[in-house]
């Protein structure tokens, strides 16, 4: 059965990339993805050789990239859309340990490319990604060191990021949690739609990130929807108000 569900979720290819960076796709995919963390300080020759080492991949809506205990094959680069990592629970309830978005990496970064994933992941939209085979991205960080480095200080901004949130899961009220998720996610995937952020999620899926029920998350949303700080729809939250919203984050 695991066999089937790993082949069930291969990736589209679109195609591979050339090595030369002469040809306009190729110029607007590296102006697109140059400024990403992950390429900080890296030189132009380095920068065109690691991003030409990658392949163009695209992602259909909630397709799962990689499941729990996959051997790790692949590492990511989104370039557009949004990836949600989750792990199971023994009661089989899943729980989204983060979300990534453009600019971030998705695989399990720092751990030899023989190991298995610890996590799964799937997109919650259309995506975009570069795509490195394993042995491939820890090839080019052994040529240029400063990527490695930079993967490394990616890997301590997440953990800092898990380390704020439990503080708050074990010290916070569920709103002002709540409200500082959505603050979280619209600085990292709000779009401007009509003139407020919105960010693309189910209040289910709010509910796993902020650790606690759909009803609660539901409740509060309701309110916050009758004083106008935000507007929900199926799968989606627009912030109407953002410093009521960060007034309500810093209530404890």
């Amino acid at each position: 059965m695991h066999q089937l569900q790993s082949n069930a979720h291969e990736i589209v290819t679109l195609g591979k990339s050339p090595n030369l960076s002469g040809d306009p796709a190729t110029r607007r995919r590296e102006a697109l993805v140059k400024e990403f963390s992950v390429f900080s300080n890296l030189s132009p020759a380095g920068f065109r050789e690691v991003v030409s080492s990658a392949t163009d991949k695209e992602l259909l809506r909630r397709q799962t990239i990689f499941i729990e205990g996959d051997p790790i094959r692949q590492v990511l680069l989104l370039t557009s859309g949004c990836v949600k990592i989750t792990q199971l629970g023994q009661n089989g309830a899943e729980v989204i340990l983060r979300l990534n978005g453009p600019g971030e990496l998705v695989g399990t970064l720092g751990v030899s490319a023989s190991a298995n994933h610890l996590v799964t992941a799937r997109t919650t939209q259309t995506s975009t990604a570069l795509v490195w085979d394993a042995a491939v991205f820890e090839s080019v960080c052994d040529r240029f060191p400063i990527l490695r480095r930079n993967t490394e200080r990616i890997l301590s901004q997440r953990l800092h990021e898990l380390e704020e949130r439990f503080r708050e899961i074990s010290t916070q009220k569920v709103a002002p949690r709540l409200s500082h998720q959505l603050i979280r996610l619209l600085n990292q995937l709000g779009r401007r739609v009509n003139g407020s952020a919105e960010i693309g999620l189910s209040r289910e899926e709010l509910a796993q990130l902020t650790g606690t029920t759909l009803f609660t998350v539901s409740r509060l949303l309701c309110q916050w929807e009758k004083l106008g700080i935000i507007s929900t729809r199926r799968e989606s939250v627009l912030v109407c108000d953002l410093p009521a919203l960060t007034a309500l984050s810093q209530d404890e």
